[in-house]
């Protein structure tokens, strides 16, 4: 990577305790393998799978994670309050009506003085339609804020509206990477005006469950239409993210790849 180049990733969303142990371990691995400037996890499900604290924050900034990006699961525990209040790393979605406690942005300063402003948005797509507009957010936001390098958490279920959000920023921002379905997509690329695109990063979680969580629960929800208990799913972890190189002058992305690592295969890989 040319030290003109600043590195930024992005981690997928990081399921409860199994997808935090799984972190811890391989993060380190990731952090000597691609020295990145940046490291950014959505970590709106790190709490037994639906929310975040102040624990399970911490844990993953002592893994390595510089900043955490959030989504429509920020609030489900309540000492999200108060953490969303006090720890500017932690952000819920910028897009989130006015009054909420807590930072949807935050600039982070990496080696060699570059500064890297994340944003957190939501979509309101077949999601619960609690949040503002996240394109007029993201348009505000950008005027207020003149950052050449910005790195964007789309948190959002529609693939239209990830897409649009995309064009939309395109050549305002360094990156739109999309997370929340958990599903990793294979359309990473640099758009036209220069800004990196996914429509979903994936997920730090159970290979073997759905969408992070124990499989049977589930099944039998979609068989019965009844409500179930969901758990977080341990056994083999997952974990992908998305490297992004971008010009540190412009802010222009100049290369994407997204990677998976296995945790039975993890070591050999990352070594």
């Amino acid at each position: 990577m040319p030290s003109k180049t600043l590195r930024l990733i992005l981690v997928g969303d990081v399921v409860g305790r199994h997808g935090r142990r799984f972190l811890r371990a391989a993060l380190p691995l990731v952090r000597e393998k691609f020295r990145p400037g940046v490291v950014v996890a959505n970590g709106e499900n790190s709490a037994s799978g639906l929310g975040v604290i102040r624990r399970t924050a911490d844990e993953l900034f002592e893994a390595g994670v510089n900043v955490l990006t959030g989504g429509n699961h920020t609030w489900d525990k309540r000492e999200a309050l108060e953490l969303l209040a006090s720890e500017q790393r932690v952000l819920r979605p910028l897009n989130f009506p006015s009054g909420a406690p807590g930072n949807g942005s935050f600039v982070f300063h990496a080696d060699g003085g570059h500064a890297v402003a994340v944003v957190s948005l939501q979509g309101r797509v077949f999601m619960e339609p609690v949040v503002d507009n996240p394109f007029a957010a993201a348009d505000e936001f950008l005027k207020r804020n003149p950052h050449p390098i910005v790195l964007v958490d789309f948190h959002a279920e529609a693939t239209a509206e990830k897409q649009a959000m995309g064009y939309f920023l395109d050549g305002r921002v360094s990156a739109v990477l999309g997370t929340h379905t958990h599903i990793p997509t294979a359309d990473c690329r640099i758009l036209e005006k220069g800004t990196a695109y996914q429509t979903d990063v994936g997920m730090t979680g159970a290979l073997d469950s759905v969408i992070g969580m124990t499989r049977e629960p589930i099944v039998r929800k979609f068989l019965t239409g009844m409500h179930q208990k969901f758990e977080v799913a341990g056994g083999p972890q997952v974990l992908d993210l998305t490297v992004v190189d971008v010009d540190a002058a412009s802010g222009r992305a100049v290369h994407i790849e997204a990677h998976r690592y296995l945790e039975d295969t993890y070591t050999k890989e990352l070594g």
